[in-house]
């Protein structure tokens, strides 16, 4: 990862070389896990059928425009880090659990796996603000606003599930 030679201390400085390359990991993977969430809330917001799948299929809709934009927040300061933001050759998914299912009344399914994606979510960025603490106070900050949606997501999806149940 290419050094500036310009900023003295933080993240950018060149003593911070190893901590900002493992930051950008941690963002990359954060980054990569909002796309697939992208993919799959969008694919299971026009799969679900159903008088109950209704306000679930809504909600994952409007929730695919909030986690793009964690994706580009992350890409952002990826790229502020001296990182790349990467391409589609790169991915690989993950989100077993949030793939649609051949029943698309299978509501509680759905609503089961945005509560384990969001849980994944919040323990990764969970440890990007540990990692970032006392180094990046920006990426710390942007990654608590940002813990804070995914937080009240998996409560939404946690109540629907009570309803369900």
């Amino acid at each position: 990862m290419p050094t500036t030679h310009h900023a003295a201390a933080g993240i950018l400085s060149d003593a911070n070389a190893d901590k900002r390359e493992e930051i950008v990991e941690l963002l990359t993977r954060a980054y990569w896990m909002e796309l697939e969430t992208v993919i799959n809330y969008l694919s299971l917001s026009q799969h679900l059928d159903g008088i109950r799948a209704e306000e679930i299929a809504a909600a994952l809709g409007e929730d695919v425009g909030e986690e793009l934009g964690h994706a580009k927040l992350f890409a952002e300061r990826i790229k502020d880090l001296y990182g790349t933001p990467p391409g589609s050759l790169d991915f690989t998914a993950d989100q077993t659990y949030l793939q649609p299912s051949d029943d698309p009344t299978d509501v509680v399914g759905v609503i089961k796996g945005v509560i384990q994606a969001e849980a994944g979510a919040i323990e990764h960025y969970t440890r990007i603000i540990e990692a970032t603490d006392g180094v990046d106070w920006a990426t710390q900050d942007m990654v608590i606003a940002i813990l804070r949606d995914e937080e009240n997501h998996m409560r939404t999806f946690e109540r629907y599930l009570r309803e369900f149940e």
